[in-house]
């Protein structure tokens, strides 16, 4: 009888149908593809017992002159810094003006009250979205700079725990958020209340901004139909992204010290925090594809996911969506509220260096690569602190991966399949359960689960099979290509 091998490439396709995505896997959580195999995504712990109380939106970590590591939580209301020992101090500044954990929409379904429209029939695209509130982070030398929208000042935190952070002297106000530049300068957005402007201080002077012979102190308004959402560094550029196009900012030194470029259109960011900077350039999640600049122009990232994600996320909340580095894999993983749920509860994520996507369920908010810290830190809604990447507890998950249908018998013709030899590494710690159909659309059959660990015996007949991998959750396995051993059968 012939080995038929399951050899299925790396990665989830879940565009368009379920039998478009014959030959691929179709569902997964909690694994990646790497140097070729499938293999779990490494588990959490809490990190001491952490709870910082509140939805963190962003995180930072650094180090200071004195090789002290510090790591700072922003939420809607509060600013947080938190040592190497896990000691939180609340910094926040003295009369910040707090924002809004959850975004108010005023379109689409439920917008209106109850009984106040045609069930099934959403509302007209008319009124704002107003977002959940997110923190700029950023480092300036040692000390830590932030922003918020809803209270539209730049503040600055010099690591002193019994001193809260402070606004900048002479810096604008009404800003929406801001970013410090690879040239010591930092970008103030949405200055003064224009939502398209453009500010910078002096360089290496946080408090000079007002433009003079003997400053570099400017401001620009960019030309978009947007407004801006996230600055970022790459390359000896700062990157620009509003909820429509991209610019680039180009130090050219005085007398216009900046030169501003729209490097793409039609690619506006999704959410201030959904871009995530690697060393090929920067990657974002735009409102319905994801993007990538290296220089030159904005080009497309095809996403073979793409139809699933936007399909299954909360639209009115996509505000909250997050990306997070995780360079020991080369992925970036963007956190998104699902369905009908207010928080970051699934997970999309792109391997940057072979070029797949994965996609699960994980409800975190927030994160931060490792580097400073030997593991990332990633949060949950609650304000727990997570270490990733490490050991293999998943709370009740189990991680899985399922394949679409897969074609074992030729024409009309049928197989009897009447044993597997395995290909996985640990032999014992993944079990495989078989899905058969004799049609597309007929009613399926399932057959397992079967263990692993040697060559079992099967008995199952159809044209076409589903297969499903399930991992024990205490175990690194891995999993390879699978055989079948199957004959011939008749045609029905």
């Amino acid at each position: 009888m012939p080995l038929i091998p399951l050899n299925i490439p790396a990665g989830q396709y879940r565009n368009g149908t379920e039998y478009q995505s014959q030959g691929r896997w179709r569902d997964a959580n909690l694994v990646r593809w790497h140097e070729g195999a499938l293999r779990p995504i490494a588990g959490w712990r809490q990190r001491g017992s952490v709870n910082i109380g509140g939805v963190v939106r962003t995180i930072i970590a650094w180090e200071d002159n004195s090789n002290n590591r510090r790591v700072a939580f922003g939420t809607h209301d509060k600013l947080f810094a938190m040592t190497a020992g896990n000691a939180v101090t609340d910094i926040t500044p003295a009369g910040f003006v707090a924002g809004s954990v959850d975004a108010s929409a005023f379109t689409g379904y439920g917008s209106a009250p109850y009984s106040g429209g045609l069930y099934g029939v959403p509302s007209q695209d008319q009124g704002a979205n107003t977002p959940a509130t997110t923190w700029s982070l950023e480092n300036w030398g040692e000390y830590l700079l932030g922003c918020t929208a809803s209270d539209g000042k730049i503040y600055e935190w010099q690591l002193n725990s019994a001193t809260p952070a402070a606004a900048l002297s002479n810096a604008p106000i009404d800003c929406s958020g801001m970013m410090v530049t690879e040239e010591r300068f930092v970008f103030a957005f949405g200055a003064g209340g224009n939502a398209r402007k453009v500010a910078w201080s002096d360089r290496e002077d946080n408090n000079t901004w007002t433009p003079a012979a003997t400053n570099e102190a400017g401001d620009i308004e960019i030309q978009t139909n947007g407004v801006i959402l996230k600055g970022i560094r790459t390359r000896g550029q700062s990157l620009i992204l509003t909820d429509q196009d991209a610019h680039t900012a180009t130090y050219s030194g005085p007398p216009y010290v900046y030169g501003f470029e729209r490097v793409g259109t039609s690619c506006g960011l999704i959410a201030a925090n959904a871009a995530a900077t690697i060393d090929e350039g920067v990657v974002w999640m735009g409102q319905r594809s994801f993007f990538a600049y290296s220089g030159g122009a904005v080009t497309d990232l095809p996403c073979e996911v793409s139809d699933y994600v936007f399909s299954d996320m909360n639209n009115d909340q996509r505000s909250k969506v997050h990306a997070v580095v995780n360079s020991q894999f080369g992925e970036i993983f963007w956190f998104y509220p699902s369905g009908s749920s207010t928080e970051c509860d699934r997970y999309v994520a792109f391997d940057y260096n072979e070029k797949v996507w994965m996609t699960g369920e994980l409800d975190r908010t927030a994160g931060v690569d490792r580097g400073v810290f030997r593991q990332p830190f990633w949060i949950a809604p609650d304000g727990i602190l997570y270490e990733h990447e490490i050991g293999f507890n998943y709370g009740s998950q189990t991680p899985f991966a399922e394949t679409g249908p897969i074609a074992i018998g030729v024409g009309e013709q049928v197989m009897s399949v009447r044993g597997m030899i395995p290909d996985e590494k640990t032999l014992g710690d993944v079990s495989a359960t078989f899905k058969t159909r004799f049609y597309p659309t007929g009613s399926e059959l399932e057959f397992g689960p079967y263990d692993l660990a040697n060559p079992t015996s099967l008995r199952f007949t159809g044209r076409q099979v589903r297969m499903r991998v399930s991992g024990n959750s205490q175990s690194d396995w891995r999993v390879g290509i699978m055989r079948l051993d199957a004959a011939a059968g008749g045609r029905r």
